[in-house]
């Protein structure tokens, strides 16, 4: 059912209201006939205590008295709102009738022991009657007293008041439909212009902002929403276009040296010597290139949600010892001494790959920005399951902190051509930390070191 959005709301509000009105008709519907019967039974109850003061009983024989009222003109005919009177002995045979019963009979029934009252008909005209055993003075009954009076007044009023309702239920339902829909409509005015607004917002002004309504309801807090939203899109979108910018820089660096390298060596003959130096500059730069396509797709892959963590049983000793090789030969040029404080039993539950990359890429970082006849720290804390990677080099600036972590940033004071990197590998490092709910910190100052903390879930 392709309804429109204020229909919708119209349709269920319309159902609620139609829910509690039935409800409602229900209950007026019987509280009436309980009211109806209640008064027509104590009218047959003072009927009763009438007609049983002018009867008298002998053994299981009834004794009717005189009753004047019987007697009168009036219930000799079957009258607007008549009163009806038979009585009948236990042999089922009528005793007494009112004139006005001509030859009709009531049905009873001879075996009830306590009052009854029931609906019935007598020439075409409802009627309430009541049954009452009559008793002798030993308690046996001795026969049925039967009083019936017209009903068709409260009938007619019931009758008139159920068609009212069947007829005025429809129709209020209607007016309701249609009254809910002009307020719907008139209610989520501001969502299309919210939808007016937003449909006009593009990748060329993105930093457009819905304007807040004055009151802080639902709408408030929807539009809010969106424009937060479009803050999450805005920057993502400024952090695509910054990532190509950088990419492209990246790739074109290599690429531009192994250009120049070329062209000076078709300029002239060249030495042997002078063709392998510049081919084994052309090699370098190729594997720089190689390395930034690598992390790359690491990032690529990370982002997607193509890579998944397993989580397997890791020696953090083992992970060091076959990196500390590798670690020592960085060092080596501005003699660096590398720390590693890990217990050979230490070990986590993570990923062995994703924790070498962050291991290797944190230990690799602290090598190239330490100084010379520095110190590195790889340090477990086993009672607060944190590991530490800590040096005494460059530190960084309080400006750039905030901002290692983004996909080729590079802090000031490592843009070098001393220190070669591309600013992939802190943006890893974050990354593979998150992808395992390992909590990551840094803390660095100038010329003081940086001390970068790894704290591993329970």
């Amino acid at each position: 059912m392709n309804l429109k959005f204020r229909h919708r709301i119209a349709l269920f509000n319309t159902i609620a209201v139609a829910a509690t009105m039935a409800i409602v008709f229900i209950v007026i519907s019987f509280v009436l006939n309980k009211a109806s019967y209640a008064h027509l039974d104590d009218d047959l109850l003072l009927e009763k205590e009438e007609v049983f003061s002018n009867l008298d009983w002998h053994l299981d024989s009834i004794i009717i008295n005189k009753m004047p009222e019987w007697d009168e003109a009036e219930h000799n005919k079957i009258e607007v709102n008549p009163t009806f009177l038979q009585i009948v002995d236990t042999k089922g045979i009528v005793v007494f009738h009112s004139s006005n019963l001509l030859k009709d009979q009531f049905l009873f029934n001879p075996h009830i022991k306590q009052e009854t009252f029931f609906n019935g008909e007598i020439n075409k005209q409802k009627i309430r009657l009541g049954q009452f055993p009559i008793a002798n003075e030993n308690g046996t009954i001795i026969g049925q007293l039967t009083i019936a009076i017209s009903q068709q007044e409260s009938y007619s009023m019931l009758n008139s008041l159920m068609w009212v309702l069947l007829i005025s239920f429809p129709l209020l339902l209607i007016v309701h439909f249609i009254a809910s829909s002009l307020a719907a409509s008139r209610a989520i005015q501001p969502v299309h212009q919210l939808i007016k607004t937003t449909s006009h917002i593009s990748d060329s002004n993105i930093e457009t902002r819905l304007t807040l309504p004055k009151r802080k309801d639902e709408l408030y807090k929807l539009t809010k929403t969106i424009n937060e939203l479009l803050d999450r899109i805005e920057k993502s979108m400024h952090q695509q276009k910054q990532f190509t910018s950088d990419a492209s820089h990246e790739i074109r660096t290599p690429l531009t040296a192994i250009r120049g390298t070329l062209e000076v060596l078709i300029r002239k003959q060249r030495e042997p010597k002078v063709y392998e130096e510049k081919v084994t500059d052309i090699i370098q730069q190729v594997d720089r290139m190689n390395s930034l396509l690598d992390q790359l797709l690491q990032l690529a892959r990370i982002e997607s949600g193509a890579a998944v963590a397993k989580k397997e049983t890791i020696y953090l000793h083992t992970i060091a010892d076959s990196f500390i090789s590798e670690w020592n030969e960085i060092a080596a040029p501005n003699k660096i001494n590398i720390h590693i404080a890990i217990d050979k039993e230490v070990s986590i539950t993570a990923d062995k790959f994703f924790i070498e990359l962050i291991i290797d890429n944190l230990m690799s970082n602290a090598i190239k920005y330490g100084n010379e006849n520095g110190n590195v720290f790889l340090v477990w804390d086993s009672t607060l399951k944190t590991l530490y990677v800590k040096d005494d080099g460059i530190g960084i600036s309080s400006h750039d902190l905030p901002f290692i972590f983004n996909r080729f940033y590079r802090a000031d004071e490592s843009r070098s051509s001393i220190i070669k990197g591309n600013g992939l590998g802190l943006s890893i490092v974050k990354k593979l930390c998150d992808l395992q709910s390992i909590h990551l910190v840094v803390d660095s100052k100038p010329n003081q070191g940086s001390t970068f903390t790894l704290q591993f879930p329970e």
